[in-house]
């Protein structure tokens, strides 16, 4: 019974390979889809930002208000997360004119803040431990200053760097395989290597997304920003559907 009782207050679900394949595919559509709403729409960063925040701020609410684990409010709220990051990522780099370098350490500043709080004042930043509304509020400013950085990072990897979609991709894909190579050959903390991997999978994502809908003499492949982000959703939701999520259980 108690088993059930830790499960049934868990708000997130249990960290499987599914859940990182959903992750990887709601990072690159929060690119492609935040693309669209920016660029293909013409609204602009500031609008798409706005927009997106406003969802963003919409879910997180619902994701808190619920009594345990709903996997499409759960990843409804992901999405929110990554497409205000594309934006607001895209916004600070480019309107504001700090650059990508500049907006990616701004990112990585705020990030680490974040985590730097939550650890002091609860102690643990455990997935694990996501069951009240104070961790949930930590929880989630955490993943959007990660969304945000991801995509800082991807466009720094790609254009300042110099790697272009695909060098970013297999970047960030390297980098990947090196924590669960960590995850599963040393004893490194397992809260560090989930907020690594976590990380790392939304520039992997950032550069993928980019890679589907810019032009092909910038080294995309032009696919229509609609059909890419459609076909993600479908592509997530089908997961969703066929491969049903346990929430994680809460640590004792």
């Amino acid at each position: 019974m108690d088993n059930i009782t830790e499960r049934t207050l868990s708000k997130v679900p249990e960290v499987t390979l599914i859940f990182w394949i959903i992750k990887i595919a709601a990072t690159t559509l929060g690119e492609t889809g935040g693309d669209t709403v920016s660029m293909s729409m013409n609204l602009g960063y500031l609008v798409g930002t706005a927009i997106f925040a406003a969802i963003f701020l919409v879910a997180v609410a619902a994701q808190i208000k619920a009594k345990g684990f709903h996997p499409f409010l759960y990843w409804t709220t992901i999405i929110a997360t990554t497409t205000v990051g594309t934006t607001l990522a895209d916004f600070a780099d480019r309107s504001l004119g700090i650059g990508y370098t500049g907006g990616a350490s701004l990112l990585f500043c705020l990030l680490m803040a974040s985590l730097a709080i939550w650890y002091i004042l609860l102690g643990s930043v455990s997935v694990d431990t996501v069951s009240s509304p104070k961790v949930e509020i930590f929880y989630w400013i955490t993943i959007m200053f990660s969304q945000t950085l991801g995509t800082a990072l991807g466009d720094w990897t790609a254009s300042t760097a110099g790697l272009g979609y695909r060098g970013g991709a297999i970047i960030f894909s390297v980098l990947l395989g090196v924590v669960i190579v960590a995850y599963y050959w040393t004893k490194i903390s397992r809260t560090l290597l989930f907020w690594a991997a976590f990380i790392l999978t939304r520039p992997l994502g950032a550069v993928v997304g980019d890679f589907l809908d810019k032009p092909l003499n910038a080294g995309g492949l032009a696919l229509s920003r609609y059909f890419a982000s459609a076909a993600l959703f479908a592509f997530m939701l089908t997961c969703i559907l066929i491969f049903k999520q346990r929430a994680a259980e809460k640590a004792h």
